[in-house]
């Protein structure tokens, strides 16, 4: 009779360190399915089981729905911002040039009329930065749990 070493191993597969201990089984119709299909596709979840132990164990679930219209619009907006900041920085370089080219009386002149359209240019501007802010209020800071 052979003599079994205590130090040999036996073949096969290791034990895992945390087996997995309980399982579930659940069926669903079509309706419920089509639901269930919908909020995993909303919550952006990776993996089916993580989302369902998620649900089940009243995690919170976070959902962002991005509006294209929307999104767009805040890009233009913002786009429209930048474009007045351009004018901005050129208005700085008519200035200097004005002041170098002509006298002192037509510079006066000439720049009394860029002051009257630089303060309808602010307004504007305010009013687009408003809107900017409104929009981030009512469609981006969205207060999500962690």
């Amino acid at each position: 009779m052979k003599k079994e070493n205590p130090q040999r191993r036996k073949g096969g597969r290791k034990p895992k360190a945390k087996p997995e201990r309980y399982r579930y089984v659940v069926r669903m119709d079509e309706d419920e399915n089509r639901q269930f299909k919908l909020m995993f596709q909303k919550s952006e979840a990776v993996h089916h089981s993580k989302f369902i132990k998620s649900v089940l164990l009243n995690r919170t679930i976070k959902i962002i729905k991005i509006d294209p219209a929307t999104t767009d619009f805040y890009i233009r907006l913002t786009n429209f911002y930048h474009q007045f900041q351009a004018i901005g920085n050129n208005y700085n370089q008519v200035v200097k040039a004005v002041k170098t080219n002509f006298g002192d009386k037509r510079a006066f002149v000439l720049l009394r009329k860029l002051e009257k359209e630089t303060v309808e240019l602010v307004i504007v501007s305010r009013q687009i930065v408003a809107l900017i802010n409104e929009y981030k209020e009512k469609y981006l800071d969205t207060h999500l749990p962690d």
